[in-house]
């Protein structure tokens, strides 16, 4: 079989290298409309060619790696697919995506998001075992071919992932959660720093509960724009969550009631219990 992956960054690259130790594919094709991510990918060995936008439509899985108002448009632009040919969306928010794909082609279609990433972006931050012992979720199947799902599954679980079935209503409200919220604060926390009169001096004090928590901020905001934009009300609801506690943190502490404010710091470290 001969694989695609459009888009060669973080996940793209991690997935062309995972891809090549199943030893499955015969060839991995790329493409990117950065010229520089083409020529990094390559030289990093990432896939084995880079090619067209048409020439990828030829292959018999194609992996789309890109932000999500990319995935949207791009799915528009198959038109040179077989029926037995597999499109996988790699994207972090699933029910706009979903929503784009021309019937067409939607038994060819698998909404799939790892559950993996760090907060570096390019083909330079590849990673082969990315996404190895890492959850991948699986959305929307009833709507996909058979054959394209018993591809990605096989695909999936060779690249060492385990795999969960969900709703994708389910799976964005859920993600806004644990992923999208925390990178809203990483990001916040950030510019809270940042916006005082000499954040170089407060940041020479810095720790590792800092670093810890301001990590992620120095994600892609190209691809966090994106993700923010198409699960709009569900990041909504979730920093309406945050505030609140926020608010009642904020609360306590004013107001002195210390016991109170030990009790809820200690219900937080019961969350450990259950990772």
């Amino acid at each position: 079989m001969q694989a695609g992956i459009i888009g060669l960054g973080l996940i793209g690259g991690s997935m062309g290298l995972a891809l090549q130790e199943t030893k499955m594919f015969k060839t991995i094709l790329g493409y990117d409309i950065n010229a520089l991510h083409t020529q990094q990918a390559l030289s990093l060995g990432l896939v084995d060619e880079c090619v067209s936008f048409d020439e990828i439509q030829e292959c018999d899985i194609i992996f789309l790696a890109i932000p999500l108002e990319a995935i949207t448009q791009a799915l528009q632009k198959f038109d040179k697919i077989s029926p037995h040919t597999t499109i996988i969306d790699l994207g972090g928010a699933k029910e706009k995506i979903i929503e784009a794909v021309p019937p067409k082609i939607r038994k060819n279609f698998i909404a799939a998001h790892p559950m993996s990433g760090t907060e570096f972006y390019g083909p330079k931050a590849a990673l082969n075992d990315l996404f190895k012992n890492k959850i991948i979720i699986l959305t929307d199947l009833e709507h996909s071919g058979e054959f394209q799902i018993a591809c990605a599954k096989e695909i999936f679980v060779s690249i060492g992932m385990r795999i969960i079935k969900m709703d994708p209503k389910d799976h964005d409200k859920h993600i806004a959660l644990i992923s999208h919220l925390p990178h809203v604060i990483s990001y916040a926390l950030a510019n809270t720093v940042l916006s005082q009169e000499n954040p170089q001096t407060i940041l020479a004090l810095v720790g590792g509960g800092f670093k810890d928590m301001s990590r992620i901020s120095k994600s892609s905001p190209i691809m966090w724009h994106d993700v923010f934009k198409q699960n709009k009300q569900n990041v909504l609801h979730s920093i309406d969550l945050f505030g609140k506690e926020m608010l009642l943190a904020e609360k306590l502490i004013q107001e002195e009631r210390w016991e109170e404010f030990k009790e809820w710091m200690a219900k937080a470290n019961t969350l450990q219990n259950f990772m």
